[in-house]
């Protein structure tokens, strides 16, 4: 770990909470409302950290440890992701399957968590969100093989360092497939629409939300910030792989990445403010969908 690999971490540690606001923001604008400040999941955090928590009886130890595993698992996340021309604070050869299987660890935590109260009801959104986040793990894992073979590297700094400009002369379809499925990938993971929609109250239709519905004080701050970090981290990869500018100056290389970030969050915030969410019949063919795109790419790839 070096000065430059710290950079990217600090990064993601300060202003992942922004990337909320942004979307959020978006939407108000397509709306006619003025919004919620962009800094509003900070005040959030820092008041849901100064509350106590409350535990029902049908918990254990479980319960409380899915938030604080899910945290750590996504800092380890956040550890291996580089930006823009800067690496990543951890990188070792193979650390591009650490990255997924943490993503799969933070995802673990909070369905466990979601079962230990005993609630049919948040059981029903755990098992809703194992579901599709089975479907979604392959377009993610067969993405980043297809990244590895077209870059000849396994560790996730060497994947986007050498992407440039010229990978998209040459792979350019084969990359804006994998794209593609980044971007289900993104919505999916973090629970945005068409797959579920963070603001629903509707019963019948809550997925991620219905999950976290008993956790409250800091135990909801540390879920709250591990899903800002998720977001920073995944569209952070896809940056990586959308805009790989390589001006020499790996600070401006950064910036630039950084700004292609809370663009990405301008976009999510258009695509949840022009269209709807899928029926949930319908989302797992979204997801398989993306997978095919994936395999697509790989196999362009390897011809």
């Amino acid at each position: 770990m070096n000065a430059t690999g710290i950079l990217p971490l600090a990064a993601g540690l300060l202003l992942a909470p922004l990337v909320p606001g942004v979307i959020t923001r978006t939407k108000a604008f397509f709306a006619g409302r003025r919004g919620q400040p962009l800094l509003q999941l900070y005040f959030d955090l820092w008041k849901l950290l100064g509350k106590g928590a409350t535990y029902s009886r049908t918990t254990t130890w479980i319960f409380r440890a899915g938030p604080l595993v899910g945290l750590a698992a996504v800092l380890g996340v956040l550890a291996l992701t580089p930006l823009g021309g800067l690496p990543a604070a951890v990188r070792f050869p193979g650390d591009v399957w650490l990255f997924a299987y943490l993503l799969g660890l933070m995802r673990f935590a909070t369905v466990l968590a979601a079962l230990d109260t005993g609630s049919s009801f948040e059981g029903m959104g755990a098992s809703r969100e194992a579901l599709f986040s089975a479907l979604a793990e392959p377009a993610l894992l067969l993405s980043l093989a297809a990244l590895a073979l077209e870059t000849h590297s396994s560790s996730l700094s060497g994947i986007l360092g050498r992407l440039s400009a010229g990978s998209w002369l040459v792979q350019g379809p084969a990359l804006a497939l994998v794209v593609a499925a980044l971007v289900v990938v993104l919505l999916a993971e973090n629970a945005r629409i068409p797959v579920d929609d963070p603001t629903t109250h509707l019963e019948l239709t809550m997925i991620h939300e219905v999950m976290i519905l008993d956790h409250g004080g800091p135990d909801l701050a540390l879920l709250l910030y591990g899903a800002a970090l998720k977001l920073w981290v995944l569209a952070a990869l896809l940056v990586g792989v959308l805009l790989p500018l390589r001006t020499g100056r790996p600070l401006l290389d950064a910036g630039a990445s950084l700004a292609g970030v809370l663009l990405v969050g301008v976009a999510v915030g258009v695509v949840e403010s022009s269209m709807a969410r899928l029926r949930l019949r319908r989302v797992p063919k979204f997801l398989i969908g993306a997978t095919a795109l994936a395999v697509l790419a790989l196999v362009l790839i390897l011809r």
